[in-house]
């Protein structure tokens, strides 16, 4: 029965860590919803569904869980190229929002860590600053 009783116990605990996020990343992910809204919900909507064939979707995007790089140099550069996201081509531009790279690094953890998009790696200050464009 002890034995029973502390595998229970050691597995809630396990799911509870496993599930629960990392207070740093929840704040970046909080101050990157609300950039979010300001920046990118005109285009990308409010769930990150996109725009059919006009603007890429952000929710489920295999593009953006493949092309980490590239999605970050994006957001703190805007973009002209060619990309297929899901299977489907997209070549609209996206214009230089401006941000600085603080913010970068908040709505990247939000829109990788929402609508489906998960990552066990959290984007970094120095990382977004090594990005040249």
């Amino acid at each position: 029965m002890k034995i029973l009783l502390l595998t229970y116990l050691l597995t809630v605990l396990g799911l509870t860590l496993f599930f629960s996020q990392d207070p740093a990343l929840e704040e970046s992910m909080k101050r990157g919803s609300e950039i979010y809204t300001d920046f990118c919900v005109t285009c990308h909507l409010e769930k990150g569904e996109g725009v059919p064939h006009t603007f890429p979707p952000l929710a489920n995007s295999d593009y953006l869980m493949n092309h980490r790089e590239a999605s970050i140099r994006g957001v703190k550069f805007g973009q002209q190229i060619e990309i297929v996201v899901n299977g489907v081509t997209y070549n609209s531009a996206m214009p230089d929002p401006g941000l600085e790279d603080e913010e970068v690094v908040d709505v990247m953890n939000y829109i990788l860590n929402s609508w489906g998009n998960s990552t066990d790696k959290i984007v970094t200050l120095e990382e977004v600053e090594s990005i040249l464009n």
